[in-house]
């Protein structure tokens, strides 16, 4: 980059860009599994829970536990899904610009 004025088209690109890609992550949905699919999470690209698969070969009313901790198992990969494809567009947007892979920008 040659000056300052550069870096700062750049990042109204980047911004503009980002505000793009956080609507269609906003509909877009994201599945975790847990127990081999027993477990099933979806979320919305903002971490919003919107399903619950439960097979009931995994209930068991004495072992609550159990159960909840698939749940939570199954939350956390989902959330990891949305957290990769983020991060995988971000470094497609900071590419197409030029930017260094893992260049922080200033906002």
């Amino acid at each position: 980059m040659r000056n300052i004025g550069d870096l700062m088209k750049k990042a109204q690109m980047v911004q503009s860009q980002m505000t793009i890609l956080q609507q269609k992550m906003e509909k877009q949905e994201f599945e975790g599994v847990a127990a081999g699919g027993a477990v099933k999470v979806t979320v919305t690209g903002k971490h919003i829970p919107v399903k619950v698969s439960i097979d009931p070969s995994v209930v068991d009313a004495s072992d609550t536990e159990t159960l909840e901790d698939l749940v939570l198992v199954a939350m956390r990969s989902a959330y990891e899904s949305v957290d990769a494809t983020m991060a995988s567009e971000m470094e497609r947007i900071q590419s197409s610009l030029g930017l260094p892979s893992g260049f922080k920008m200033p906002f």
